[in-house]
């Protein structure tokens, strides 16, 4: 007895977020039960077959349909002549059709790219010249940037859908009108060639999808994220690397319910985009592998417009971030909404201000859950206690099988309480970065911890805090954006010799991007670098604000000093 006392004390010493857990929380995840996400789908949608799996704009696909369409989306891939660990790209928002070819590109043994669907044909095409992608799942809205640089990547199949084409037969051709006609939103665009989804439907009606051998070590998605470099590199995550994090955070979830009734079917808000990872797989995989019903929201920034939507369910699950919490808070209509079935917020993608944690727990009496991650560990590594009774204002515990340790720069454990970097390790991490070895030997230490650039401290009980980032990274509205990639943008135009961005304190985005720039042109104006930037970068990405300098603060090598312009 007194050896496993010792044993215990030891255990919290050097991890000691343990003693901080939920009662009964294992300190494990259990084997995988699933070799693949594709055996996961399928387990899914045999087992729920009649039960919602996703809603938007008011029509429902059930786990049955679900598992039938994604069949003939796997089909029709396969029928093309790609093979297992081809790479299929899918940019599109959050409509139906996205779980479909999801489900379809993982079942038949392929790799999914996401891609954000408000890239310029720039950022595009350096995806898709990076991951190969043979093939593309695209919303017809977004069709003419693919149009300006398909011919230079080696896309084969490329396939266009419609807003509506699964919302039915009269709602959809409604849908589709107003999308084109009335808010002309799909500007005009040429693909010879390409096939409508509706057809891809069609012609692999009856044909079934040939099992491939997927294994937990296979890649299932290229998340592409930005670097230090500024060139956006794909994080490559495996089938054990996503299923892992699902099932770490189910087990978190189990804390809820020890508290609180469990509801038949967890339903779940989707407001997150679902090419971005945190719903990837907080809402798809993790919904998807609990039998819930996402609804899926294509344009949470229409504010009045997602109330209204809100207020025909009585949700369960709200991810989400500050920027969004603080829009929803500043609307009369969601103060009014019903909460009594809210059951959990998550806060993740950037910090959650403890003002808009406070008004937000006053108006729906749930706190918000704040946890942590990248697109390099699938993504979440911590996360608060979801049974807790107050906001902590820290990023919370690791989850189970995740350790955490802060680093001092010669990659030493720096003691409790002191600064340093964040290190991660567990399944949940990426087994690198696509075809980039180098840039992959940056972040991985010689014991498998993947150093994550965010500097923080663990206190005694194992909660960390994020204190400041060890990258110039720039968080917008939960969107990483990365100073080198703006400032090759901006010095590309002739009039300009210098520039330096940085982030600056916003209060609809938590950050903007400030850039400074050194003039070579003297009429060169504010608009001129706007106007240009605009040209070459997505909107989160452009600069908000531009000052001009006559020289920017350097080391003395050379080296722009960017944390003196941000001082």
């Amino acid at each position: 007895m007194a050896k496993m006392a010792e044993a215990k004390q030891q255990n919290s010493m050097e991890k000691p977020w343990f003693q901080s857990y939920p009662p009964n929380m294992p300190h494990e995840i259990a084997p995988l039960a699933y070799n693949s996400l594709g055996e996961l789908f399928e387990r899914a949608c045999d087992t729920h077959s009649a039960k919602p799996a996703f809603t938007c704009m008011g029509k429902t696909l059930d786990y049955g349909e679900l598992k039938a369409l994604s069949t003939r989306v796997g089909a029709w891939l396969q029928s093309k002549g790609l093979k297992k660990g081809d790479r299929v790209a899918v940019m599109m928002p959050n409509i139906l059709q996205y779980p479909v070819v999801m489900a379809g590109i993982l079942r038949a043994g392929l790799v999914v790219v996401n891609v954000n669907p408000l890239y310029t044909p720039r950022e595009l095409q350096h995806q898709l010249q990076d991951s190969g992608a043979k093939a593309i799942f695209i919303l017809e809205n977004f069709a003419n940037t693919l149009a300006e640089v398909k011919a230079n990547t080696q896309v084969e199949h490329v396939v266009v859908t419609s807003m509506g084409d699964l919302l039915g037969g009269l709602k959809g051709t409604i849908v589709n009108l107003v999308v084109r006609r009335v808010k002309k939103m799909v500007p005009a665009w040429s693909l010879p060639g390409h096939v409508p989804f509706k057809n891809v439907l069609a012609m692999a009606v009856g044909k079934s999808i040939t099992p491939v051998d997927v294994q937990s070590s296979d890649v299932a998605f290229l998340q592409y994220t930005g670097g230090t470099t500024g060139v956006s590199k794909g994080a490559t995550l495996s089938h054990g690397n996503v299923l892992s994090n699902s099932a770490q955070n189910d087990l978190w979830l189990e804390a809820i319910f020890a508290k609180k009734k469990r509801p038949q079917q967890l339903l779940y808000i989707c407001a997150l985009p679902l090419y971005h990872i945190f719903a990837l797989t907080v809402n798809a995989i993790g919904g998807m592998s609990s039998g819930g019903h996402n609804v899926l929201i294509p344009n949470p920034r229409d504010i009045p417009g997602f109330v209204k939507e809100l207020g025909k369910y009585r949700f369960h699950v709200f991810p989400g971030l500050n920027t969004l919490f603080n829009g929803l808070l500043n609307n009369d209509d969601f103060r009014k909404l019903d909460f009594s079935n809210l059951l959990l917020t998550l806060g993740g993608g950037m910090a959650v201000q403890g003002p808009v944690a406070e008004r937000w727990q006053k108006v729906t009496g749930c706190i918000i859950s704040e946890g942590y991650g990248l697109s390099e560990t699938a993504p979440v590594a911590t996360a608060n206690r979801f049974d807790a009774d107050a906001f902590t204002g820290t990023i919370g515990l690791p989850l189970p099988s995740t350790e955490i340790t802060i680093r001092d720069d010669d990659g030493k454990d720096v003691p409790l309480g002191e600064v340093g970097e964040i290190c991660i390790k567990g399944p949940q991490v990426m087994l690198g970065y696509w075809n980039r070895q180098d840039e992959t030997a940056k972040v991985m230490t010689p014991d498998g911890f993947f150093r994550s650039g965010d500097m923080g401290f663990m206190d005694e009980k194992g909660y960390t805090k994020i204190v400041d980032r060890k990258k110039d990274m720039i968080l917008v509205s939960g969107f990483n954006v990365y100073p080198n990639e703006i400032e090759e943008v901006a010095v590309a135009h002739e009039g300009i010799l210098e520039a330096a961005a940085v982030a600056v304190p916003d209060a609809n985005s938590g950050e903007a991007v400030k850039l400074f720039v050194v003039r070579k042109d003297p009429a060169l104006t504010e608009k001129d670098v706007k106007d240009w930037c605009a040209k070459g970068l997505t909107n989160y990405k452009r600069p908000k604000h531009v000052e001009f300098r006559d020289e920017l603060p350097k080391t003395n090598v050379g080296k722009i000093l960017r944390r003196e312009l941000r001082d």
